[in-house]
């Protein structure tokens, strides 16, 4: 099995989510893992875990200062870039920062990573890319226009990647993240994402609020999957394998009523009165796209791609973690 082993990788936003998952996973095959994180999204404690690891080096910076990037990049064989400020709802209420995190910052660190001689760089583009299209499942060469300027953001940073490995002979590879959830996700602050919010919710008994009616779906994927495809984009020496961007998801759709019947299944098994709690619908939200759902063709057949765990599967570790973190009970 291709993995990322005996490298020296950088992981940017690595105390995030989805880059924290990540280290975790690069730690224990002999890698040395720099994260740099400026903490505005990214939680110290979910990097807790590594400080006492030989191996890893934390950098406390910012991709929008360049000599921050050009620090971070030193002597790295890999960069996997996940860091950028997430939300569409965020993007539409201050569209500069998050212009300045996601293209600015993403384009200092393609120049620190071309001027180090960078082997492979990784970065997350977004499924918001697709936009308006109404094409199902989504296909990697059919996009619309975008509908937040956090889409916005995240298709310049596919079009800096590809005129970047045109120029410079760089090997750049995006992968387009669908609605990753899993472990270590905060459930907190307005931009919550809303596997996390809704779980969070229940756990309190509250109810959770769905925007609109419940009937839009999104292809749900764990973040185990998300870490895998980032290796194999990583690693990956099939010509025409690099210099383009693949969907990571599950290639499944899942409704939001759906989902919420499947947490409170779930739940209900650490809480009985969870399985009573009521839904409530509030309006539909700006800028979302009504459905999502991916083709994994692509990253099947040019990285080896295959999504290890389904939905069902994803949610039971990861609302076991949120019971374990997030009741305050042993479970």
């Amino acid at each position: 099995m291709r993995e990322i082993s005996n490298k020296k990788v950088l992981v940017t936003g690595g105390a995030g989510f989805i880059g924290s998952n990540i280290i975790e996973k690069l730690l224990t095959q002999d890698n040395q893992v720099i994260c740099l994180d400026n903490y505005s999204t990214g939680k110290p404690g979910n990097v807790a875990p590594f400080k006492k690891h030989p191996s890893f080096t934390m950098i406390e910076g910012d991709i929008r200062k360049m000599e921050d990037c050009q620090k971070a990049v030193e002597g790295v064989e890999i960069v996997l870039h996940q860091a950028a400020l997430g939300s569409v709802p965020r993007s539409i209420n201050d569209p500069i920062t998050s212009n300045d995190v996601n293209v600015g910052g993403f384009l200092n660190m393609l120049v620190a990573a071309r001027d180090a001689g960078v082997k492979r760089f990784v970065y997350a583009a977004s499924s918001s890319t697709y936009g308006d299209s109404e094409v199902m499942p989504k296909v990697e060469d059919k996009i619309g226009k975008p509908l937040s300027p956090y889409a916005i953001t995240k298709y310049v940073d596919e079009l800096y990647a590809d005129v970047f490995g045109k120029l410079y002979g760089m090997e750049l590879i995006g992968l387009r993240y669908f609605n990753v959830f899993g472990p270590r996700q905060d459930p907190n602050g307005a931009y919550a994402a809303v596997i996390p919010k809704f779980v969070s919710a229940l756990i309190a008994g509250e109810s959770p609020v769905i925007n609109g009616d419940g009937s839009f779906s999104r292809d749900f994927t764990f973040v185990a999957n998300v870490v895998r495809a980032n290796e194999l984009a990583a690693t990956v020496e099939l010509p025409g394998a690099v210099n383009t961007v693949y969907n990571v998801a599950c290639g499944e759709r899942t409704s939001l009523n759906e989902l919420i019947d499947h947490l409170k299944k779930l739940l209900s098994q650490y809480d009985a009165k969870i399985a009573d709690v009521n839904i409530q619908y509030g309006p539909q939200r700006q800028g979302d796209v009504p459905h999502s759902l991916a083709s994994v063709e692509k990253a099947k057949k040019l990285l080896g791609y295959h999504p290890q765990f389904k939905v069902g599967d994803g949610l039971k570790q990861a609302i076991h973690w949120y019971w374990e973190n997030l009741s305050g009970k042993e479970g």
